[in-house]
């Protein structure tokens, strides 16, 4: 049976946005373009302040406690790409850090609950004064805070890394 000639236009309209946004048409972010080689750690400005991420082989067993917060949800495409180039996704299990070199994996521990899980840091931020992460909408909820926005928390790097690139 033919489709009808509209509804092919809409499909390709779509699938042109979505590849566009760099999403593809299945997916979490994380799958997203790996349009980076290694780590990802170069001292960086921000507002005038220059933040200097943790060479990858220093941050292994890195520890920190502090506020975490979460990103506001505004859609799917409401905050458009990662430092890492890949898409956001409210829904995966990602966040953001200062100094952390990119991508890692963190335990990030909600001190108020116990409530724990494995993230990976794929972004940079909070720019927020006295916060050290920023966590996805589903992350915030999975730990306990959504409602609150945020959250005592204490992170451990576990790995650094994606592929061929990873220290454990």
């Amino acid at each position: 049976m033919p489709i009808p000639g509209k509804l092919v236009h809409r499909a390709v309209a779509v699938a042109a946005a979505l590849a566009v946004a760099g999403l593809g048409l299945v997916g979490t972010g994380c799958e997203g373009p790996r349009n980076y080689r290694g780590y990802k750690y170069k001292p960086y400005t921000i507002r005038g302040v220059t933040y200097v991420p943790l060479a990858p082989r220093e941050a292994i067993g890195f520890v920190e406690t502090g506020i975490a917060s979460h990103y506001k949800e505004g859609g799917l495409f409401s905050r458009g790409k990662t430092s890492l180039g890949e898409g956001f996704s409210g829904g995966a299990k990602e966040a953001a850090h200062k100094t952390l070199p990119l991508p890692c994996r963190i335990k990030v521990t909600n001190l108020k609950n116990g409530r724990s899980m494995i993230l990976r840091i794929n972004d940079r931020g909070p720019f927020i004064d006295g916060r050290i992460l920023d966590v996805t909408p589903r992350v915030a909820k999975d730990l306990g805070f959504y409602n609150a926005g945020l959250a005592p928390v204490q992170i451990e790097v576990i790995s650094v890394g994606d592929g061929r690139y990873m220290i454990r």
